[in-house]
């Protein structure tokens, strides 16, 4: 049995994870994995099947209708998770544009630690991105700079996609209220995971962009998070963070 779970949504991506599973099968410290699919017609969930004959005490699976979303597949995961009882509760892209190796320091950040998020940080020591445009570059560093801007956190990647949870924060937040998506939604958890005052700690990592697949992200997601970080500030405003929030 592991303490830990790795939750990696998917849509597409036959070309990486049969290669991802099995690397993240191998690592040092054991982990479970639960892939959560969005009826990709690539096959996706089909490799994960076969996949999960021979490894039926470590990978799951869930699949979805449809293709509904990063944040909504991240939030199916989280409240499985929670059903389950494991204590760290991973976010990873199937890519490998976060790399399997950093889950280690993660986790020891949340266990060792004493963060109750860690975040995989590709700006807390510099700009740690490899094979991304210059342009996303810039969009994706201005983004987090907004997004310290209105909020008032001191979080250096705003928008990372890489991190570790305590069950207990994701007990504290009430997930059936969390309303963004894609960038959106990791800024979102970050927000009320900071309010609630819960310990956050960033772990450098350097992120390369994925080789194999397309990538999910438009610019319309970018304009969701836009909008949606001024209305969750001033929301705020009007919320006292309670049991549940």
């Amino acid at each position: 049995m592991s303490d830990s779970i790795i939750i990696i949504p998917t849509y597409n991506e036959k070309e990486n994870i049969e290669r991802m599973i099995r690397t993240l099968l191998n690592l040092s410290k054991p982990f479970h994995i639960l892939i959560v699919d969005d009826n990709s017609p690539d096959g996706t969930a089909e490799i994960v099947r076969n996949l999960i004959k021979y490894h039926p005490a470590q990978l799951f699976m869930i699949e979805r209708t449809g293709k509904l979303g990063l944040g909504t597949a991240y939030l199916t995961g989280f409240k499985w998770a929670l059903e389950h009882q494991y204590q760290y509760i991973f976010e990873m892209d199937a890519d490998f544009s976060h790399n399997p190796d950093d889950l280690i320091p993660l986790h020891q950040a949340c266990s060792e630690g004493g963060a109750d998020l860690a975040i995989g940080s590709r700006y807390i020591s510099g700009i740690n991105v490899i094979n991304w445009p210059l342009k996303r570059v810039l969009m994706s560093y201005a983004a987090s700079k907004y997004v310290r801007m209105v909020t008032g956190m001191k979080i250096m990647d705003t928008t990372a996609g890489f991190k570790c949870y305590r069950s207990s924060v994701l007990d504290r937040l009430d997930l059936n209220r969390i309303r963004m998506k894609g960038y959106g939604f990791q800024i979102e958890m970050k927000f009320k995971t900071w309010r609630l005052g819960f310990k956050i700690v960033e772990i450098p990592i350097i992120f390369t962009d994925r080789k194999e697949g397309v990538s999910k992200m438009s610019g319309g997601i970018f304009g969701e998070a836009f909008k949606g970080v001024i209305r969750m500030k001033i929301a705020s405003y009007f919320t006292n963070p309670g049991k549940k929030y």
